[in-house]
């Protein structure tokens, strides 16, 4: 795995902790990477094709960079994200390429500023520093090495010491991809590339067109979704198609945590009232809380992991979805309740082991108040790693600080990436090994943890929790 120019970037800076700090480090710099969960597109690795321009790799799809861009008045059809209806954006890489680095101080301080120069220099070999006066030479040493054989993607995914890369996808999705990557032998149950099933579309009623989802839903499965109970049997078959691709887990990208165990007379009164066009936000609300209690129920009854990724308001900035559509930056987090919200899914299955249900937030206030203890008091739940607005060094750190105490190192995942930028994989990876293994030196240096039990710990959250946890085998005494 590539790593950082300066050895003892994000270290403790005492001496005697950093010391114990680039000791444990360098276990954890040498594992390989488990990607559980994340938004890399599988074509990018089935089909193989070089990367496009520096400005299409790096900067279009990356909604950190273009919804910063946008704070400060630069739409986001000048940095060539494409729009809903068609209409003309920027697709010239070059000038894509001069104008973000014209607005490059706007990230002083900022992880996706940190992500972004090790990527130029440790995926692409880059020292140039990103400044306007700089932009075009960087273009071009990045062009260069875009044009070479080992900078296509699977050489890259060899590079980054990448084991284990789960994509996300909908229960829509023919899973096209993931055959080709099973017929090349990167794929299918065991595989380097997996996918994961994301069925919000055809769950979340106030989702654009869910009705004709859950209409396509059907045909894709082979069943008649217009009863409740077809429904479910269609959601049973597309699980089963995804675990036959390789997948080990599900995933449910949901507003709130709410949960609801609805007996299966209410829970078909509500579909009925939503595939009729009657149902209300409440209804919706409603029927997404019991379907997280009826997943967690097929998850008995197939294995797959539940992840739940809460808090998020879609769409929020209501302008840019008008015109860019779904995941370009238009979400805002919100705070987000688990303790009365999860109580009816923990009370049916939180104490049976067999469940894995993997729990986020966009709200660092529940660390400790909500989730460490939650986690701390429940066979059947986990805490993922701090993501999107929260994967950052600061909120890592304070994440290992606040959870440990109650929920400890073994409750959690290690860290998941969540990333749609494939470049990026290596250097977020990077990123959390250094800030356990700060976390880590100081509990040596604090007399609370001895060294050996912090190199087995460090070891075990870069790479055999993670590979545990989501099912792609390892050591089991975690």
């Amino acid at each position: 795995m590539p790593t950082f120019d300066h050895t003892d970037l994000l270290l403790p800076p005492e001496p005697g902790q950093r010391a114990l700090a680039r000791e444990l480090y360098a276990l954890a710099a040498e594992q390989p990477i488990i990607s559980p969960h994340g938004h890399v597109d599988p074509a990018l690795l089935a089909e193989d094709r070089p990367f496009p321009d520096p400005a299409q790799l790096l900067i279009v799809p990356d909604h950190y960079l273009t919804r910063m861009l946008l704070s400060q008045g630069v739409p986001p059809a000048d940095l060539g994200v494409p729009t809903r209806d068609g209409s003309p954006v920027e697709t010239d890489g070059r000038v894509i390429w001069r104008r973000f680095a014209a607005h490059w101080h706007l990230f002083r301080g900022t992880p996706s500023r940190l992500w972004l120069e090790q990527t130029f220099r440790t995926v692409f070999g880059v020292h140039t520093p990103l400044r306007p006066s700089t932009a075009d030479a960087l273009y071009d040493e990045i062009a260069a090495r875009l044009a070479e054989p080992d900078f296509r993607p699977r050489a890259l995914f060899e590079r980054f010491n990448i084991e284990v890369l789960a994509t996300t996808e909908s229960p829509l999705d023919d899973l096209a991809q993931h055959a080709k990557l099973a017929a090349d032998g990167w794929g299918g149950p065991g595989g380097r590339v997996v996918t994961t099933f994301r069925p919000d579309d055809v769950v979340d009623m106030e989702f654009e067109g869910w009705s004709t989802n859950v209409d396509r839903l059907g045909d894709r499965a082979g069943e008649d979704t217009g009863t409740y109970a077809g429904y479910l049997a269609a959601l049973r078959a597309r699980r089963a198609a995804f675990i036959a691709a390789g997948a080990t887990s599900s995933d449910h990208g949901h507003p709130t945590a709410r949960t609801l165990d609805l007996t299966p007379a209410e829970a078909e009164r509500l579909y009925d009232r939503g595939r009729r066009g009657e149902a209300d936000a409440a209804d919706a609300e409603a029927f997404r809380a019991h379907m997280l209690v009826e997943f967690a129920r097929m998850s008995l009854d197939d294995g797959l992991v539940m992840q739940l990724h809460p808090g998020a308001v879609r769409n929020h900035n209501r302008w840019l979805h008008a015109r860019h559509g779904r995941d370009v930056g238009g979400d805002i987090p919100q705070a987000t309740e688990y303790v009365h919200a999860l109580a009816p899914l923990l009370e049916r299955y939180g104490n049976d082991p067999r469940l894995r249900l993997v729990l986020y937030t966009l709200d660092e206030d529940t660390f400790t108040r909500e989730l460490a203890p939650l986690a701390g008091g429940y066979a059947a739940l986990l805490l993922g790693a701090p993501w999107w607005f929260l994967d950052s060094p600061e909120v890592l750190r304070r994440f290992r600080e606040t959870v440990t105490e109650s929920a400890g190192f073994y409750n959690t995942t290690g860290f998941v990436d969540d990333t749609r930028a494939f470049c990026s994989i290596p250097v977020r990876h990077d990123v959390a090994r250094r800030v356990d293994a700060g976390f880590l030196a100081r509990l040596v240096a604090e007399h609370r943890l001895p060294m050996d039990e912090a190199a087995e710990t460090i070891v075990d959250l870069a790479y055999r929790l993670p590979k545990r946890v989501f099912n792609f085998g390892g050591d089991h005494h975690l």
